[in-house]
């Protein structure tokens, strides 16, 4: 090569890297391929996540399905657990002893009410009998207020219908009555009450 072809290739060289210069036939544009190659990347690993992620919704729907399947059926024995409860607490203490008919039947509800209760416990079916304790919106339902307790304002002090949970979900409320607080007297800013002589 001369000087002067030297210098001609090396200000408009083959490979086409001139903008108007028109790449040479068979050439591969790897500017589009590295293109295509990250489009389609991104498109497989958005592939891969979303099937990633409906497979743990999936393995948490069959998870959830598994552990409350029988909730139906619990809700529906519910009932029987409080006629049981009912039926062993209306008969008096006293009646037990003088009559051994009497006695032998209050045995075998009582051992159904275990088995029963045995049944909820396999099933992670838990009693709420909240008396005493702080009213809890959750799982509690206030039917009425009760005034002049010994208990602060908010204490369950009577149950009338037992709740039950499965798991941490609510099957039904506990059905109480709950402590009123007793309104506090009338006084001025300093909290002095008013009282006449």
């Amino acid at each position: 090569m001369t000087g002067s072809e030297e210098k001609d290739f090396v200000e408009n060289p083959v490979s086409g890297s001139d903008e108007g210069a028109a790449a040479p036939e068979g050439a591969v544009d790897l500017a589009a391929l590295q293109a295509d190659y990250l489009a389609m990347k991104d498109q497989l690993l958005r592939a891969v996540a979303e099937t990633e992620n409906t497979r743990r919704r999936l393995t948490r729907e069959r998870d959830e399905t598994a552990k409350y399947a029988a909730s139906t059926f619990a809700k529906e024995m519910l009932d029987v657990a409080d006629n049981l409860h009912r039926a062993l607490a209306a008969i008096p203490a006293d009646a037990l002893a003088g009559d051994g008919a009497l006695k032998s039947l209050h045995d075998g509800v009582s051992a159904t009410e275990r088995q029963l209760d045995a049944a909820f416990t396999r099933q992670h079916i838990k009693r709420i009998w909240p008396e005493g304790e702080k009213f809890d919106s959750n799982l509690h339902q206030a039917m009425f207020e009760v005034p002049g307790t010994a208990h602060p304002s908010g204490t369950v002090v009577q149950v009338l219908q037992a709740g039950y949970v499965m798991h941490d979900r609510l099957l039904r409320p506990a059905l109480v009555g709950v402590a009123k607080g007793d309104p506090k007297p009338a006084g001025d800013a300093n909290g002095h009450v008013d009282t006449v002589a």
